[in-house]
């Protein structure tokens, strides 16, 4: 593994490990409620995936299974956002978001930008497959695609210089 690159894989018998994920959980509920400002923001900009991203590709799959269920569990019952309807389908995708970004970084062992962009493909296919599957729409099931291709952008290139960032900490 690329010492430089910083990346832990924390097990949930470290303390760290649930430190790392209160602060991952509290940028995952700051994010959304600055882009639900925003007109269409949280279906643009997808913010509830952001942090959930970097805290399975920087800390391991522990952090990001953590940051993935808690997030969208603590935003919908603090908020009301996301609705208690749409939780399967975020909860499935926050979760394979952070087994892709586990494994990208594992399998990379550095801050890479084409593993950081292979995870955020896989978990849209694959979320998207399993929407599908749930709301038995496809063009519903397409929607963070067509509405919210800036928020995977950003997942991928922010999410990049955020992690190169992080690596030099």
């Amino acid at each position: 593994m690329n010492t430089t690159a910083k990346l832990y894989s924390l097990k949930y018998k470290e303390v760290a490990t649930y430190l790392f994920s209160l602060l991952f959980i509290a940028g995952n509920i700051a994010l959304p409620q600055i882009c639900h400002l925003l007109p269409s923001g949280g279906l643009m900009w997808l913010p509830i995936y952001f942090f959930t991203l970097i805290a399975a590709y920087k800390c391991g799959l522990s952090v990001g299974l953590l940051t993935a269920i808690a997030s969208p569990l603590a935003n919908s019952l603090l908020f009301g956002m996301p609705p208690a309807a749409a939780l399967p389908v975020i909860m499935v995708k926050s979760v394979l978001l952070a087994v892709g970004a586990a494994y990208a970084a594992r399998f990379s062992g550095k801050v890479s930008f084409w593993a950081i962009a292979a995870a955020v493909v896989a978990y849209q296919v694959v979320g998207t497959l399993i929407e599908w599957a749930i709301v038995a729409d496809f063009f519903r099931a397409l929607k963070d695609l067509r509405v919210g291709y800036p928020g995977l952008l950003v997942q991928v290139f922010l999410g990049y210089a955020l992690l190169k960032t992080l690596a030099k900490l």
